[in-house]
């Protein structure tokens, strides 16, 4: 077991777990923290707990300081003008007529790095964007393309819960989600129902699969032969929450039976 605090990143808005370095450190305050990308700055979402190493990726990367503001003031200078850097970089692809839909920008906190975030469909000859860039901002650039999850994650906004994007305030990673969730979870295969903002299948989908597959582990399949009490019949609909399904008996009718009475 190691110390580890949990903190998301101004520049990425990326989780991180990250060593506390012996810093007395309390939720949701700002550090400077080091990355194989050079420094950056962030907001404590956990305060320092006990992990165990087979669950981190080691070696962890250290918290540097308590972020002053001398740092916090140079985070929103960087931003300033990474904002004005993305408008260049847009003039500049368009002049050499690069697939480039650029959709954010940001400094690392000592400005050793300039990364810039595309969408594109295609992959892109960039290097001599690269070049131009390098040359007007004097420091290394990352050109990394994304994808559409990605942009949504960047720029959010409202999903159609309702609520802000889970994706925007707090999922590290993007699980891997299929047709599959929604037809075990009996949902109307309709894309504007379980489609998000970027058009891909939601990821509240994962949230609930797995107690869905449990609660209908005992139940028989809709459209099956199922041997009832009263005799053989087609299943034509289940209810996983009362634990019970309903039969075509043929002389009976549809008869409602609970799974938990059948025996």
């Amino acid at each position: 077991m190691i110390d580890v605090i949990v903190v998301k990143s101004l520049e990425t808005d990326s989780i991180y777990y990250l060593s506390p370095n012996s810093i007395d450190i309390k939720k949701s305050d700002y550090v400077v923290f080091e990355t194989d990308n050079g420094l950056l700055i962030g907001t404590v979402c956990k305060e320092t707990y006990k992990e165990k190493k087979s669950n981190l990726v080691l070696p962890l990367s250290k918290v540097l300081r308590i972020a002053d503001k001398k740092d916090i003031n140079k985070y929103k200078k960087n931003k300033d003008e990474s904002e004005k850097a993305l408008v260049d970089a847009k003039k500049i692809s368009n002049e050499l007529e690069l697939d480039m839909n650029f959709v954010d920008a940001f400094y690392n906190l000592d400005k050793s790095q300039l990364v810039f975030m595309f969408l594109s469909e295609n992959r892109v000859d960039f290097r001599e964007l690269a070049k131009k860039l390098a040359a007007k901002y004097k420091t290394r650039i990352e050109l990394r393309q994304v994808g559409v999850r990605d942009k949504s994650k960047r720029i959010g906004g409202l999903g159609p819960c309702g609520l802000f994007l889970c994706c925007n305030t707090f999922l590290a990673d993007f699980n891997s989600v299929s047709i599959n969730m929604a037809k075990n979870q009996m949902l109307a295969l309709n894309p504007t129902k379980i489609n998000g903002l970027c058009g891909r299948l939601l990821c509240c989908l994962g949230y609930e699969n797995d107690t869905y597959t449990e609660l209908k582990k005992d139940l028989p399949k809709v459209g099956l032969v199922a041997d009832t009490p009263l005799g053989m019949g087609k299943v034509v609909s289940v209810d996983i929450f009362k634990k019970t399904y309903s039969v075509d008996l043929k002389e009976q009718g549809i008869v409602t039976f609970d799974k938990e009475n059948d025996d």
